[in-house]
Parts: C-alpha cells; structure tokens; sequence
C-alpha cells in the first residue's frame, strides 16, 4: 500500500490582523472585515481541493475572517459547504471562533416543494443539511436567500427567528429583498425579538439598484449593515475579458450557467476598458478600483469576492490601500457607465 505523505498542520500568519480592516455591522457590536470571501464558485466538487484549501488559507492569513456560503452552491449543489467543511475539519477548526461563517436557503436546493422557497419548513430543513455538511454546530449568520412571493414574510421571518432561538445561528439576514420586503421583514424581526442584521444585495459599479431603488437609504435609516455581492460584475470589472474571453475563465467553464459570451456585451467591455484607464490613473488594477468604489460608502459593511485562484485574493485586499475617490474620478467613473 502507498501511503500519501500527510500535509503540514496549517499555521494561520501572525499578520492577519494588522493591515485588514474591519467595519461595525448595522446596530449590532458585530464587525465584519472589509472583504469577505464568498463560495459561489470554485469550490464544489468539480474544483480541486488543494486550490479550495490554499485560497481559504490564504483569505484567512490576510485578515479576511468572514466565508459566505449557500446551501446550492457548488457545483453540484451542497458542495461548497461539503469542502469548506472539510478544509474547516482539517485546518480551521482551532479557529472556529475567530471565523464568523454564513450559509443561506431560498433558491432550489432539492426535488419537489419542499426543496425552494421561504416556507419555515424548506428553511429549518435546509440549515439541518448545511450544519451536516460543513460539521458546524451553528452558523455565525444564516440568510432568507430570496424573497418567495408564494409565502407570507412572517413565515420566512418566523422561521428565522425560531433559528435563532433554537441556536442553529447566531444572526439573521436576507438577500436580495427590495426596500420595501426589507422595510417589512425588519418589522417583523424585531417585533419577534430577532433583529435583522444584515442584507446581501448585488451592487457594483454597473448595477446599482441598491442605491437607486431606495434600498441603501432604508438599511442606513434602519441600522442594518449590508455586505454586497457580485463587485466585479462576475469578473467583467477585471482586466480578464478586456481582450477576449481567456480559455480558463468563468464564462469559458462549460459547466458555468451563471455567466456566458452572451453577457460580455460589447458596450460594456468597452466601458471596462475605460474604467480601467482610470484605475491605472490611481495605481490599481480595474478590480480593486471597482473593490474600492462599492466600499467608499460605509454603509456597505463588506463587499463580497470571488476568487479562482490565490494571487485574485491578494489583489483583491490590496483594493484596501487606497478606498478613497476624488469628485473628479467618481464623475469620470459614472460618465463612462452612463
């Protein structure tokens, strides 16, 4: 028998905490750091296990405290938990407290109408499969991932609030709800006794309903923190498709139904590249200028990457060094968007 040679115990670095920044969430004593890592892709099943582990070591040796997983993401479904989950059992796990870990329920999870939705059923169902997957005992945060038209909010809110209590988490939050479901489901929450701490909507340079759409202003006047997904556009707001479409990429990935060459528009890549010459102006990268402007307002707690290999994560909390924007480059930046 050929026995493989074990792996050195991991060390997490002595500097994790001396250049990340970390902001107050909401009205709550919780803070979170300025990036978080999210799971979305690049660490299910199809995905190799040894880049998984070094990119979560990496985030975490840089500060980067806070993983944000779904009970869907993969692929295939259920997988991303499943590996973090033993990254954490071999790795982490001397550190659970110093890791704050999110998983949310909502969109399609299983076969049948028990496995979507915001029903209390689908949801408390749902946390039981994650906690089995990752080996937790609880998640630091656990998200109403969608709002469900077909199930009253007090269902979706109580179901979270019984979660709660129930010690399957520790805070609660929802995802991509509009001011209004956000304005009704915070009513609910407290009247229950569980506060709303945070909301996760899509925000970033080119989309920028959180702001137009009365979301920002609400979670500000209701002391919610929100941490933003999707920064980089899905990695358009990168210099990787100003050229083309790399073979290695996302949109590339014949497994990907997320982003395709359909979504890489031509006025838009065109709008990158002159975003890019003005990150070039400020000495960073297109990504970390687009990094910096979703940070700019401290109403966004933390800003959600991806990443598909390590040095993407560096890059990423070097955005860090430089979150301030003059009148004249934030002008310049909203004429190309239009």
């Amino acid at each position: 028998m050929i026995t493989q040679p074990s792996r050195p115990a991991y060390v997490p670095a002595s500097t994790r905490y001396e250049t990340m920044q970390y902001r107050t969430c909401g009205n709550s004593g919780l803070k979170l750091p300025l990036l978080s890592l999210g799971l979305w892709q690049n660490f299910g099943a199809v995905d190799a296990l040894h880049n998984s582990r070094a990119m979560l070591h990496k985030a975490f040796d840089l500060g980067i405290t806070h993983f944000d997983l779904a009970n869907n993401y993969g692929p295939p479904f259920g997988s991303a938990e499943s590996t973090f989950g033993q990254v954490l059992q071999d790795d982490l796990l001397p550190y659970r407290d110093e890791l704050l870990i999110s998983s949310k329920a909502g969109w399609d999870m299983w076969p049948g109408p028990y496995g979507i939705g915001g029903s209390r059923k689908y949801l408390i169902a749902s946390i039981e499969q994650s906690l089995k997957r990752t080996g937790l005992e609880y998640f630091d945060i656990f998200y109403s991932h969608c709002p469900d038209p077909s199930t009253p909010i007090e269902e979706t809110m109580g179901a979270l609030d019984y979660i709660v209590r129930s010690g399957k988490a520790l805070y609660v939050g929802i995802s991509s709800y509009s001011a209004e479901q956000t304005d009704y489901a915070n009513r609910v929450l407290r009247e229950l006794g569980t506060p709303l701490l945070i909301h996760q909507p899509r925000y970033n340079i080119f989309d920028r309903r959180l702001e137009t759409e009365g979301l920002l202003e609400a979670l500000r006047r209701e002391k919610i923190g929100a941490i933003v997904f999707s920064p980089l556009e899905q990695g358009i707001l990168t210099d990787k498709y100003l050229q083309g479409v790399p073979a290695d990429s996302r949109a590339a990935r014949s497994e990907q139904i997320y982003l395709s060459e359909n979504d890489l528009q031509q006025e838009k890549i065109d709008k990158a590249r002159q975003l890019n010459e003005v990150a070039q102006a400020r000495g960073q990268s297109l990504a970390q200028m687009a990094i910096a402007w979703v940070l700019r307002d401290e109403a966004v707690t933390s800003a959600i990457i991806g990443a598909s290999k390590v040095s993407q994560i560096e890059d990423s909390v070097a955005a860090l060094k430089n979150l301030s924007f003059s009148a004249d480059e934030l002008q310049r930046i909203d004429a190309i968007v239009g």
